[in-house]
């Protein structure tokens, strides 16, 4: 059978000793809340992780990830998952999906070596009959272009024709209580139609509604468009900030407004920079693909990057501002930064603003504290901020507040009462004597 042929591959359910249904290679944000849907319909699952702290606690039933529960692991152990640092697991699985990092180079780039070295994992034991799925989030073309090859140069096998190959983006959202892996419609592209339908069968069991692409690009780029258009629109939105703020408009309720529209408008909101796994990271895949093969500069995202990545700046120099108002300068004032992860009631603080905020603060020779409920130390630049355990009581003793992330354990109404001055960059607090972004 040629790989352009659409038959059906062999589904590799002849019953092997210690066989399972799913290896999931990459135990963190994405990988965890895959293998747990998968216990609990009742696939037999391993997971593979560089990380010896990570498999220990694991298999001491101990979650590392926000949305996974010490409980729902002791679930998934009891239904026979283990955690491992050994490749070996890989050759038992019907089914292998790759969920490793994908973050950027020295050079703002994609870094595949996560990937590449999942891949070269599968392919020292891929079989007839496998399924491999990549969810990393990457630029368009690197299942065809770099996962493929790899495998087929390294097992001898061809994809299409002895083993299945597609790409299937991760849509988790840290926090999320209102939408989780299983009513999140799964995109699913494959490397032909017979890898597709392997894969839309698979995630059919897991999703209640599996969306095939044209093939494993268009479901690369689904992801990427996802998380560009957010970028660009929070960029939007943030420049719209400055703009109003010096132009006398209250944002905020423009917004409000424009949002009464029930079509044709969807609510943006400003904020201290983006944070997070994806917006941050996400848009550069598709600017490296685009320089690298058209030769030229996707603007859109170029700019979105400027002006998100000047939020801090603009939010330390509006602190500086209010407390000139209060006749006091920032050099020597003590500040307060509430919420330092990158989004409410997550513990999660990968490329958080809270990190420049600080940073810029400590250099213009403020006295930096935190308070966090999900973070018990944190540092800037490999320097410990101290951290405050009374929020309220902290209010009341430091010059200025800035409400960076708006965790719904706070009470925002007595923050106001409590804080000599309070800067509220979430647009949470909208009362006399509160300064918003």
């Amino acid at each position: 059978m040629h790989a352009d042929q659409s038959e059906p591959l062999g589904d590799n359910t002849t019953t092997r000793t210690g066989s399972v249904d799913l290896a999931v290679i990459g135990l963190g944000y994405v990988g965890l809340p895959l293998a747990r849907e998968a216990t609990t319909v009742g696939l037999r699952v391993v997971g593979l992780d560089r990380d010896p702290h990570v498999v220990a606690g694991l298999n001491a039933g101990r979650s590392h990830v926000d949305d996974v529960s010490g409980d729902d692991v002791r679930r998934m152990l009891a239904a026979g998952f283990t955690a491992n640092t050994d490749d070996g697991c890989l050759a038992r699985a019907q089914t292998v999906v790759i969920c490793v990092p994908t973050p950027l180079d020295g050079d703002g780039g994609p870094d595949l070596s996560a990937v590449t070295s999942a891949a070269r994992a599968v392919a020292a034991r891929l079989r007839p009959g496998q399924l491999v799925v990549l969810e990393s989030t990457t630029y368009p073309g690197t299942t065809e272009e770099v996962v493929r090859p790899l495998l087929e140069r390294e097992s001898g096998l061809r994809a299409g024709e002895d083993f299945a190959l597609a790409f299937s983006p991760e849509r988790i959202d840290p926090g999320n209580t209102g939408h989780g892996l299983r009513d999140t419609p799964k995109v699913v592209g494959g490397c032909t139609p017979s890898c597709a339908e392997r894969a839309v069968a698979f995630y059919g069991k897991l999703v209640d509604t599996v969306v095939q692409a044209k093939g494993t690009r268009e479901a690369e780029m689904a992801k990427l468009l996802e998380n560009t258009y957010r970028h660009v629109n929070i960029a939007l939105v943030n420049e719209l900030a400055i703009i109003s703020h010096e132009l006398g408009v209250d944002l905020w309720d423009a917004i409000r407004c424009a949002d009464s529209k029930p079509f044709g408008f969807q609510a943006f909101r400003p904020g201290a920079g983006v944070g997070g796994h994806c917006i941050p990271i996400d848009p550069n895949y598709l600017s490296y693909k685009v320089r690298s093969s058209l030769g030229y500069d996707f603007r859109f995202v170029g700019l979105a990057q400027e002006i998100n990545r000047r939020m801090p700046e603009y939010v330390v120099r509006r602190a500086q501002d209010l407390l000139n108002t209060a006749d006091r300068p920032l050099h020597g004032s003590r500040v307060l930064l509430l919420g330092v992860t990158y989004k409410p009631d997550v513990a999660d603080r990968r490329e958080s603003p809270a990190v420049p905020v600080a940073r810029l603060l400590r250099r213009l020779e403020a006295e930096v504290s935190f308070h966090d409920p999900y973070v018990p130390e944190w540092s800037v630049d490999d320097v410990p901020v101290p951290r405050v355990d009374d929020a309220l009581a902290a209010a009341r003793d430091h010059d200025l507040t800035v409400l960076l992330q708006d965790h719904s354990s706070y009470d925002l109404p007595a923050l106001a009462d409590a804080a000599r001055l309070l800067f509220d960059t979430r647009g949470r607090i909208f009362r006399p004597g509160v300064e918003v972004l």
